[in-house]
């Protein structure tokens, strides 16, 4: 089962998923995240959040999609794009694409109490919406 989360940056939303997919889907799966426009590095936010509830994202790098194998890319059965706002990049080749819409976190950097609440509802939000996929796909 290839499983591919996709963002913009692939610094947060799309990190944070595949690292909560990892930790809730069966070890052969491959799960994978990457974005149409990669930051340079995961967002030390997302790193915490995740830190907060075991979960190591740390030594991940924001990946293009167009960096991923050939091989993951045409055996793709779902594509989870999360967006809200912005555009997404588009897979043709999936099997299933949902679209979860959730507002980046790093949207409003200026306010410190509302970065780290984002994160957070983030992490919450991935975390349900994972669930419920589970329980409706497997």
């Amino acid at each position: 089962m290839n499983i591919l989360f996709l963002c913009v940056g692939n610094s947060a939303r799309s990190q944070i998923a595949e690292g909560l997919a990892r930790e809730m889907l069966p070890n052969s799966f491959d799960i994978r995240s990457a974005g149409s426009s990669p930051a340079e590095k995961i967002h030390e936010d997302a790193i915490s959040v995740m830190a907060d509830i075991g979960i190591d994202i740390s030594n991940g790098k924001p990946k293009s999609i167009d960096s991923l194998d050939k091989e993951f890319m045409d055996d793709l059965n779902y594509v989870i794009t999360l967006c809200a706002e912005e555009v997404c990049p588009v897979v043709l080749n999936a099997t299933n694409r949902l679209n979860w819409a959730l507002e980046d976190p790093v949207k409003n950097l200026s306010n410190n109490a509302y970065i780290t609440s984002g994160f957070t509802k983030t992490r919450e939000d991935i975390y349900n919406l994972l669930k419920k996929f589970i329980i409706h796909e497997f």
